[in-house]
């Protein structure tokens, strides 16, 4: 049975949600599952805003029929050629053999890649270029690297309503309600819209920051992303790009400190625990990771969220410990910057941790180093906790500062 759901006057949403994914792109844990949404527009012509991926496919042709109420399908605008997003492409234009594809060249290119797709029916556009629907104009916004390089956006200036692609997107499947001034989204949607931003498109804060400036100079009413709520709320717009913005800045969204720590038989852990007390008592809200055991996912987007880090590693083969390292690989992947950290570590006959990390580290762009390097010698000894607590203090005075 269909459940198209009312946006605005004439535009209606055709998604669905998947809650038994394990895995996002087969890489990131959603837990809460994910919502795969396509829109449909009925003006004078009627126009498709994307497919959806085929573990929802089923439903999104049963609602796709219903919104269409006997009508002919007009358009289709493919936005971001990701296969949860046009996986159902082929079967639409297989029903719909009549409808005019609108997209870009580098998605044209990618149609024909994924698809027996004749490029018969296809219009191509650039940045810029309106189609009139009727009432309503659409305009073009080009975003590549927001994630994919051919991605872009729709806007309809008439309603204020901009079709964002994978931007302003989260993981988390929607029930009840589709939009955010609906749901508890703070509380419920922003960890995992948090996540979502720094391992999907972290990596490209330039390329958001120029979506950003296009969108400044748009009168914006609704927002509609290919996953999670829509944003139809004026405040709740504005925060939520003033998100974006800091995350694309690479900006800390919080002052606090984060201790990420890699132990083997605990002695490590023993010195993250006894080193995030400290923190406490000085009134630095602080949190802990074990790196071996949380998601990498998880471990990204916290340190993106917080202004102080710790790296604490036990020394494994002469070198930093399995997890912390490819911690620190995917951090340099997602190009982190501009933090301030510490560092801990532990050797039973040969510290070699914490000179590696602070190698690694030192290399990436605007980072400053807080206080000794502490080293722990197979376990925590009074001299040694004598250290913790001065780095505590170290990270302490610069928070506070």
């Amino acid at each position: 049975m269909q459940n198209v759901i009312e946006v605005t006057k004439d535009l209606y949403y055709l998604g669905g949600n998947d809650r038994r994914l394990a895995l996002f792109e087969s890489a990131f844990p959603v837990p809460r599952g994910v919502s795969y949404n396509s829109y449909l527009l009925t003006d004078e012509k009627t126009v498709l805003f994307d497919t959806v991926d085929s573990a929802v496919s089923e439903l999104f042709l049963e609602n796709l029929r219903y919104a269409l109420n006997g009508r002919k399908l007009d358009y289709l605008i493919v936005h971001h050629m990701e296969p949860d997003h046009s996986a159902s492409f082929f079967r639409v234009i297989e029903t719909y053999p009549e409808v005019l594809v609108i997209t870009n060249q580098k998605v044209a290119m990618m149609l024909k890649n994924y698809f027996p797709f004749s490029g018969k029916n296809i219009r191509l556009v650039k940045e810029g270029d309106s189609l009139n629907v009727g009432k309503r104009n659409l305009s073009f916004v080009f975003a590549p690297m927001v994630h994919w390089p051919e991605v872009m956006m729709s806007y309809i200036a008439e309603d204020g309503i901009l079709f964002s692609a994978d931007a302003f997107g989260t993981f988390g499947a929607l029930g009840g309600t589709i939009f955010a001034d609906e749901l508890p989204f703070e509380r419920d949607f922003l960890d995992d819209a948090r996540r979502y931003y720094f391992n999907i498109v972290g990596k490209y804060g330039v390329q958001v920051q120029a979506v950003l400036k296009k969108a400044a100079g748009l009168p914006i009413r609704t927002i509609c992303p290919l996953h999670g709520p829509v944003w139809r709320e004026q405040e709740g717009i504005a925060w939520y790009l003033g998100k974006y913005d800091v995350w694309s800045k690479y900006l800390p969204e919080e002052r606090g400190a984060v201790v990420f720590y890699a132990s083997v038989y605990g002695h490590t852990q023993n010195a993250a625990e006894i080193l995030g007390s400290e923190l406490a008592k000085r009134g630095v809200p602080v949190k802990l990771y074990d790196v071996s055991v949380t998601h990498m996912s998880e471990l990204l987007s916290e340190a993106f969220r917080y202004s102080h880090l710790v790296f604490a590693s036990t020394t494994y083969n002469n070198g930093i410990f399995i997890s912390m390292e490819n911690f620190l690989a995917d951090l340099k992947a997602h190009n982190f910057r501009g933090r301030k950290y510490a560092v801990l570590e532990n050797g039973s006959w040969s510290p070699q941790a914490g000179a590696l990390i602070e190698k690694t580290v030192s290399e990436w762009k605007d980072m400053q180093k807080l206080g000794e390097k502490v080293t722990v010698l197979s376990s925590v000894k009074e001299e040694t906790r004598t250290e913790i607590e001065a780095l505590a203090a170290a990270i302490a005075e610069d928070y506070k500062n």
